[in-house]
């Protein structure tokens, strides 16, 4: 049952996983290099695992995945209480995807044009850098659907057949983003290979790098921190002598790629690969010289800033985080990448217990868009911790912070 056990913490599902596993605690505490009184405080709940790499190493010793530790991601609601994450399964599991030639002659392929429907895929991302999840999820479906049946009409037409790949990864590249972002791992690495298979087929050298990108959000989200930095490296590096001088779209792609692959290194602890990685970034910053949008990824000087502070953050500097943080100039950037930041910058306040002020980070937040905060993993673990150790009054918790532990699946 999806969602179930997410009352839990971390420190509880470990302890969970532990047990199933059949092992003790000094034995999983020996495969992860730790003390068994390392362990027996983390399942108590006595102290936190504030590094995610620790974190998939113990995912990894129990053989589950790092979701299965941070927990099932909360149905995806919006404020119309619509729910369309089954139908994103259906359509990316859709039997006839898998084979041209078994259901090729089932699918009547027939005439798409591709402009409109790139209109919509756009429209989408928009919707996306809005953090308007639910309208984004809503879409989905349709536009999987759409860019399944472009691609099985245009088998015969080379140009036509490139034309709609480009659009498909587009579409998947989308999908997979956005499941990552609500915290469905696994379907988000699906469309991510949808994604990039489709980007090879559009032969155009921006849709792969823009691709590579949804490949990155993935393997991060599974905790794969050396692949999401080997596939990274790999997209920047190929687009690197394909750019045109000043061309702002591949600039712009080269420099996010370079973020992405700081954020892995940082999260598997290369403090030295990560900065080196950021300093690529901020010199492609530098280079375009404003914080722009193009091909949605928002980036630019102001970009490079957000990422070198969420790199901190999994390297554990909490106290530059804290300090930093709030002189970033943010209110230009998509709506999606602000409350990113205040996530991160709330998630460095609980680790020093400045709880209240984590609180009203995730409450601007939250008012930012409701959606990601509500389905975001990291905010269920922050809020959960924050309302575990918040002091009683009466006998009740801080109305404000049950509320918000409510509305984000925290506690029920």
């Amino acid at each position: 049952m999806r969602g179930a056990g997410d009352q839990l913490s971390i420190g509880e599902r470990i302890a969970f996983y532990r047990r199933r596993r059949g092992l003790s605690q000094a034995v999983l505490a020996d495969l992860v290099g730790r003390s068994e009184d390392w362990l027996s405080k983390i399942e108590r709940g006595e102290r936190d695992i504030r590094r995610l790499d620790v974190l998939a190493e113990v995912a990894k010793a129990l053989r589950v995945t790092l979701g299965d530790l941070l927990g099932e991601p909360v149905l995806m609601e919006d404020a119309e209480r619509n729910d369309d994450v089954p139908a994103v399964r259906d359509a990316l599991m859709a039997p006839q995807r898998l084979s041209r030639t078994l259901f090729g002659s089932s699918m009547s392929p027939e005439y798409i044009d591709p402009a409109p429907v790139t209109q919509l895929v756009e429209s989408a991302w928009l919707s996306y850098q809005k953090g308007d999840l639910g309208r984004v999820v809503q879409a989905l479906p349709g536009l999987i659907k759409t860019s399944q049946q472009m691609e099985a009409a245009s088998a015969d037409d080379p140009a036509y057949r490139r034309a709609c790949a480009a659009v498909s990864a587009r579409v998947h590249h989308l999908t997979a983003t956005t499941l990552s972002k609500i915290g469905e791992s696994d379907l988000s690495w699906i469309a991510a290979e949808r994604a990039m298979q489709a980007a090879d087929e559009a032969d155009d050298p921006l849709v792969l790098a823009s691709a590579a990108r949804s490949g990155t959000h993935a393997l991060l989200a599974v905790g794969r921190f050396e692949d999401a930095l080997e596939l990274g490296e790999a997209a920047a590096k190929w687009l690197e002598p394909k750019m045109t001088a000043g061309d702002p779209a591949a600039l712009s792609l080269y420099g996010m790629l370079y973020l992405r692959t700081a954020v892995a290194a940082a999260r598997h602890q290369d403090r030295a690969t990560s900065n080196e990685l950021l300093a690529h970034a901020a010199r492609a910053g530098e280079r375009l010289g404003v914080d722009a949008n193009y091909w949605q990824t928002g980036f630019g000087p102001s970009n490079v800033e957000l990422h070198r502070l969420s790199a901190a953050l999994d390297l554990g500097d909490i106290t530059r985080v804290i300090e930093d943080a709030p002189s970033v100039n943010v209110d230009h950037l998509p709506a999606e990448r602000q409350v990113t930041h205040l996530i991160d910058f709330a998630r460095a306040l609980s680790l020093v217990a400045k709880d209240d002020e984590a609180l009203q980070a995730l409450l601007t937040a939250e008012q930012k868009s409701p959606g990601i905060v509500r389905h975001s993993r990291v905010v269920r673990e922050v809020v959960r911790s924050m309302y575990r150790r918040a002091p009683a009054s009466a006998g009740k918790k801080s109305s404000a912070l049950l509320a918000l532990a409510e509305r984000c699946g925290a506690v029920r």
